[in-house]
C-alpha cells in the first residue's frame, strides 16, 4: 500500500529533523520526506495538519502476560494497547509462564505476535533456567530464536558467582544482560523505606537494596576481561543513579531506564493504602523523583519506559501489602513523557528522544537489520510512525483503555499529546475515532 502523510510536523530526534513536510510510504518503507514526486500516487492520504509525525515509540519494559497469565492480559489486548499509545516496538521480559528459557517458547511468542500485524515484539530470554539463578540458559540458541538480550525480570541472582559467569559468557559473545538492580534480601518489602512506610506499617525497601546490587554488578564488570553490555532496568533512587553516572564516567558499558511511575509519583501518593501504587520498584521520596527527572534530562538515564504490567481486579483490589504489583501504562507513555518535558521546561524533542532514539541506542546491534530503522525516520527506513496531536490534552479514563488491565495510578489525570494514528511497516495499525481526515485516493 502507498500512503502519503501530508502537512505534518516531522520530528526525528535521531537526525535532529524538525520541519513541516510530507512523508511518502510504499512497500512498508519511507521513500520520500519533503520532496514527494508528482508521479507518486497514494492509495491513502492522511492529513496530519496540526499534528506531529514522529518515529514509532520504543518501549523497553512491557509485559504482555501471555503465555500463562491470560487472566491479566491477552496478547491481542496488550498489542492493541501498544499501538493505541504510539508504541511500534516493545521489549518483553522473560517471566512468562512458562519462562522464556527455551527456543520453542520464544518462537511461539514471536509467531503469535507477528500474526497480529501490530507492534514489533523483541523478547528477552531468561538468563538462568526457570529464572532460578543457578544454571545459565543456552543463550546462543535463544538468540537464534529472536531474543535480543537476557534478563531475570524481577528475580535477583543471589549467587554472585553465577552472575559473574553470566556476565563473562555474555561479554564473550556480545550479548546484552538486562537486570533490575535489587538485593534479594533487602528487596522483599512493599513500599519505599521512609517515614510514610513506617506510619502505614508497610515493610520497606531501602535504597540500599538498589545500591548494594549496583556495587556488586559494577565490581564484577570491572574485573571482567570483556565486560558485557548491561542494561539496568528501572533505576529508582538518587543514590543508585549517582552510581550509574559514575560507572558511565568510568567507561563501563552500562545503560539504564526509568519507569513513568518513578518519574512522576512519590510514596506520598500511596495515600490511604492505594493499591494502584503497589509497584516494583516502589515509588520513592521526592528527592529521588527529582534526581531521576534530572538524570533523564541530562542523558544519564537513556530511556523512559512504561513498565506496563496489567493486573486483573481480583489481584489488585486487596490490602496494599497483598495486592499484586503492577499497573497499566503503555497507552500513557507518550503523554507522561510530554508532561515531564513541559513541567521541567524541556522541549518536545527531548520528550521524543527518551522514547525513540534513546531506547533504540540501548537495543543497538541487537535489532539486526532493523537497527537503522527502529526509533527514527529516514528515507529507506521501515515506516514505523506515530502521529499525535501535541496541543490537545486528554483525560485518562481507565475503563476506556484498550489494555485488559484497567488499574493505573494516573486515572483522572490530564495528559498532553493524544495519539491520532500509528503505522507499523507502512500499515495503519491504529487510528483514533476522531482522526477522520483520512482520504482514499
Amino acid at each position: 500500500m502507498k500512503i502519503l502523510i501530508q502537512n505534518g510536523r516531522v520530528m526525528d530526534p535521531a537526525s535532529g529533523r524538525d520541519e513541516l513536510a510530507d512523508v511518502a510510504i510504499a512497500a512498508g518503507r519511507i521513500i520520500a520526506i519533503g520532496n514527494v514526486g508528482a508521479d507518486f500516487h497514494p492509495s491513502r492520504t492522511l492529513d496530519a495538519r496540526g499534528c506531529v509525525v514522529a518515529p514509532g515509540l520504543v518501549d523497553l519494559a512491557v509485559r504482555l502476560r501471555e503465555p500463562g497469565q491470560e487472566h491479566a492480559g491477552m496478547l491481542e489486548s496488550e498489542m492493541a494497547a501498544a499501538v493505541a499509545g504510539g508504541v511500534t516496538s516493545l521489549v518483553c521480559p522473560p517471566d512468562t509462564d512458562p519462562v522464556l528459557d527455551e527456543p520453542g517458547l520464544v518462537d511461539m511468542l514471536k509467531f503469535r505476535a507477528e500474526k497480529l500485524h501490530l507492534a514489533r515484539v523483541f523478547p528477552l530470554g531468561a538468563l538462568t533456567r526457570g529464572l532460578q539463578g543457578e544454571v545459565l540458559t543456552e543463550m546462543a540458541e535463544l538468540t537464534e530464536s529472536g531474543c535480543i538480550g537476557f534478563g531475570q525480570a524481577e528475580v535477583p541472582i543471589v549467587n554472585a558467582q553465577v552472575l559473574q559467569r553470566a556476565l563473562q559468557y555474555a561479554g564473550t559473545f556480545g550479548y546484552t544482560v538486562w537486570l533490575r538492580p535489587q538485593d534479594f534480601w533487602l528487596g522483599k518489602g512493599v513500599a519505599a523505606s521512609g517515614p510514610l512506610a513506617t506510619r502505614l506499617g508497610l515493610a520497606g525497601v531501602p535504597a540500599a537494596a538498589e545500591t548494594i546490587a549496583l556495587h556488586t554488578l559494577f565490581e564484577l564488570m570491572r574485573g571482567a576481561r570483556e565486560p558485557a553490555h548491561v542494561h539496568l532496568c528501572r533505576v529508582s533512587s538518587a543514590a543508585g543513579l549517582a552510581l550509574v553516572r559514575q560507572a558511565k564516567a568510568e567507561g563501563l558499558p552500562v545503560t539504564c531506564d526509568v519507569s513513568v511511575h518513578n518519574l512522576h509519583l512519590t510514596d506520598v501518593d500511596i495515600g490511604f493504602y492505594d493499591s494502584r501504587l503497589r509497584l516494583q520498584p516502589p515509588v520513592r521520596q521526592q528527592r529521588d523523583r527529582d534526581a531521576l527527572r534530572a538524570g533523564l534530562a541530562d542523558g544519564t538515564i537513556d530511556a523512559l519506559v512504561s513498565d506496563h504490567n496489567p493486573v486483573d481486579s481480583d489481584a489488585k483490589t486487596l490490602p496494599f501489602a497483598e495486592a499484586e504489583p503492577g499497573a497499566t501504562a503503555i497507552e500513557l507513555l507518550l503523554g507522561l513523557a510530554c508532561k515531564w518535558a513541559q513541567q521541567d521546561g524541556l522541549g518536545l524533542m527531548q520528550a521524543l528522544t527518551v522514547l525513540t532514539s534513546g531506547p533504540q541506542a540501548v537495543l543497538g546491534a541487537s535489532l539486526g537489520t532493523l537497527q537503522a530503522s527502529v526509533g527514527r525516520i529516514a528515507v529507506g527506513g521501515v515506516a514505523d510512525l506515530c502521529i499525535f496531536d501535541a496541543s490537545t490534552p486528554w483525560t485518562v479514563q481507565p475503563a476506556s483503555l484498550r489494555s485488559q488491565g484497567k488499574h493505573t495510578p494516573f486515572g483522572g489525570h490530564e495528559l498532553p499529546a493524544s495519539v491520532r494514528a500509528t503505522l507499523v511497516a507502512g500499515q495503519l495499525a491504529y487510528q483514533a475515532a476522531e482522526f477522520e481526515r483520512t482520504v482514499h485516493a
